[in-house]
């Protein structure tokens, strides 16, 4: 009766550590994440295994880990050296419908690898793709060229077809992405003229900027502390 107790006081334990880390953990994990979830759980079974083990020997560990994570947490959120550390960046090993080499090397992912996943997202020919690119998660992300991507609302009732590609995320957060900004082959004069047509002060006020493959930017600015 003591262990199913202690079993149950952990398993809520494990519960809320899991809620508090937010839902995006019960879906795609980071690195960092994944590592959390995998320490949780070890070091929650050591105390179910015997009642001679203290229970605070498995509740301890379990929230000085919750609270690691939860000051990780907020740290990537504002700092973008720290989310390149935890969680890594997004690997675009095909552009334009070609495939980066030197990127699918640096990631260890060969192309048997590459079609495989190509495959498991419903791409069967490598032909059909514009951008492909390895997510923080480890999943392949696919945008499809104009020729192979379903029918939209959009081309029906429109002349001109839509061209799809991977955005360029040129300010994220308040700081201009210079990467991105070179990928858009436009330059940081550009930018701020950009904004100054559509009534922005500064980069700072703006917390996301994107610029989409029909070279149309999509600003939003951050949001008013209350």
């Amino acid at each position: 009766m003591v262990l199913a107790i202690r079993t149950l006081i952990l398993y809520t334990l494990v519960i809320a550590a899991l809620r508090v880390m937010g839902k995006r953990q019960l879906g795609e994990l980071q690195p960092s994440e994944l590592v959390v979830a995998i320490m949780i759980s070890d070091l929650a079974s050591i105390p179910m295994q015997s009642v001679e083990i203290p229970l605070l020997s498995g509740i301890v560990p379990v929230l000085t880990l919750l609270i690691a994570e939860v000051v990780t947490s907020q740290l990537s959120l504002k700092s973008r050296a720290a989310r390149k550390f935890l969680s890594g960046e997004p690997s675009i090993v095909i552009y334009g419908g070609h495939i980066n080499e030197q990127e699918m090397r640096r990631q260890r992912f060969n192309l048997n690898d590459l079609l495989e996943e190509l495959r498991l997202v419903g791409c069967n020919d490598i032909s059909d793709v514009e951008v492909a690119v390895i997510e923080t998660s480890g999943k392949l992300s696919v945008i499809p060229k104009d020729k192979a991507r379903p029918v939209t609302v959009e081309d029906m009732t429109s002349d001109k077809i839509r061209h799809e590609g991977l955005p360029c995320v040129v300010i994220s957060d308040g700081k201009v992405n210079e990467y991105e900004l070179r990928r858009a082959k436009k330059d940081l004069k550009w930018l701020k003229k950009e904004l100054k047509k559509q009534n922005v002060e500064s980069v700072e006020k703006v917390f996301i900027a994107s610029l989409d493959a029909e070279n149309e930017l999509f600003i939003q600015k951050k949001e008013e502390k209350q």
